[in-house]
């Protein structure tokens, strides 16, 4: 007979036995690693995606799913991991840059208002009430999607996007009434 030695390691994960999740993280922790480094070319991003892989095995008990090739599961969820990492990073890069070329495109001509703008957003982002707030700040400077966003702040993504929406009416009125 064939014995798969995760088979037996799938087991006693599923039996609770924290000792074959030890077992587990040691036999495929470097491997995925290097699975992962392959894709995002930073070793440090690459065990944070492997390690907090590793923790959701566990808090989230995905081992629960764990049926067939193993290996095969771990390699294909770690990729997966990286290329949703990649593609967030690239929408935050991107957001980033649109807002650098809004202040390029708003500060050209005179550079000594660059304080004053800060001074006033940062005056009007305190102002703000606090959910409108928070949901600017995760979008524009954390580059968290909407969904992520509302599920961190434990409302729907429709009274989400209504506070972000709301917060923005606000920055707008606040420097279309500024003269700069």
């Amino acid at each position: 007979m064939n014995h798969n030695p995760d088979t037996e390691l799938v087991e006693r994960l599923k039996a609770g036995d924290i000792s074959a999740y030890d077992t587990f993280f040691l036999k495929y922790y470097k491997l995925l690693c290097l699975n992962a480094y392959w894709f995002l070319h930073n070793e440090q991003e690459a065990k944070d995606i492997v390690q907090t892989f590793f923790l959701d095995i566990w808090d989230k008990k995905l081992y629960l799913g764990f049926n067939g090739d193993v290996k095969g599961y771990l390699h294909t969820a770690v990729k997966n991991r990286c290329l949703n990492y990649i593609k967030k990073q690239k929408a935050y890069l991107e957001k980033q840059e649109t807002f650098s070329n809004m202040q390029e495109d708003t500060f050209t001509t005179n550079t000594d208002t660059i304080p004053d703008y800060y001074k006033q957003l940062r005056a009007s982002l305190n102002d703000m009430g606090g959910q409108k707030r928070v949901a600017i700040q995760m979008v524009y400077l954390q580059g968290k999607k909407y969904q992520e966003a509302a599920d961190e702040m434990g409302i729907s993504i429709n009274s989400f996007k209504t506070h972000l929406k709301n917060g923005l009416k606000v920055l707008r009125h606040a420097f279309n009434n500024k003269d700069h």
